[in-house]
């Protein structure tokens, strides 16, 4: 099985804003393109015009229709999903032939298509289902925060963050170092509240999300606010990742 580097002080990794994205796909659209002609390609689609198309996706986004709950009146959650960089992945350590691994220096991890024998244990172990196994290919992909557009130094430097950060419409995503405290993804976690995906689990995800602020229903009063934290969606999509 693969070993983990030491950790590193410096954490490359995405802050999701739940309450401003829209569910526009603009991540995942912009993601295909750059990724499949990149370090990642390619990304391949079957039966793209079928009854049944399949492919490559890095990024997805699910929408979830909430009803009204207590104070929570009822609402649209559009929740984008890729892999979170974790601090001790478990897709790494159950991988037998080290393809998939973590970079010491900014904890990304990638997968070594060259290494890759297509066994998917790394898919099974991942419980965020950030896992994409190619069937023409026959190796697994992921997200690999563009890594190799973030490091381009042939990009004028406001366009070396990933595809999925420069594509969003509403700025919903951000990208930094969640290892420094004073970065600005690291600030905006601290002001919003940000948290990781099940941290009982242990896997210690990098990514945060921005849960969606509190909404009030006409005549509910300001006050009301503590009570709609207690029931934020981000505590039901938490519940559903564990059914």
């Amino acid at each position: 099985m693969t070993s983990l580097p030491a950790p590193s002080p410096k954490k490359m990794g995405l802050v999701i804003d739940l309450d401003t994205c829209v569910g526009c796909h603009a991540c995942a659209t912009s993601c295909k393109e750059w990724n499949a002609g990149g370090m990642a390609g390619p990304l391949t689609d079957e039966r793209p015009y079928g009854k049944d198309p399949s492919g490559v996706w890095f990024n997805r986004v699910h929408s979830y229709e909430l009803a009204e709950a207590d104070a929570q009146p009822a609402m649209t959650l559009h929740f984008p999903r890729s892999c979170l960089h974790c601090e001790t992945p478990a897709c790494v350590t159950v991988c037998p032939t080290g393809a998939s691994y973590k970079r010491a220096e900014d904890g990304i991890v990638l997968v070594d298509e060259d290494k890759c024998i297509g066994c998917q244990l790394c898919s099974w172990a991942c419980p965020y289902g950030a896992r994409e196994y190619s069937e023409v290919e026959g190796v697994m992909k992921k997200c690999t925060l563009c890594v190799d557009r973030i490091y381009n130094v042939n990009l004028e430097e406001a366009e070396r963050q990933p595809a999925c950060v420069q594509a969003c419409p509403t700025r919903a995503r951000h990208f930094g170092d969640l290892g420094d405290p004073e970065s600005a993804v690291s600030k905006l976690v601290a002001d919003r509240g940000g948290v990781a995906l099940l941290p009982e689990l242990g896997y210690q995800p990098v990514n945060r999300y921005l849960p969606p602020r509190p909404r009030r229903t006409d005549g509910e009063s300001a006050e009301a606010d503590t009570a709609t934290r207690a029931t934020s969606p981000l505590h039901w999509l938490a519940r559903s990742f564990r059914r």
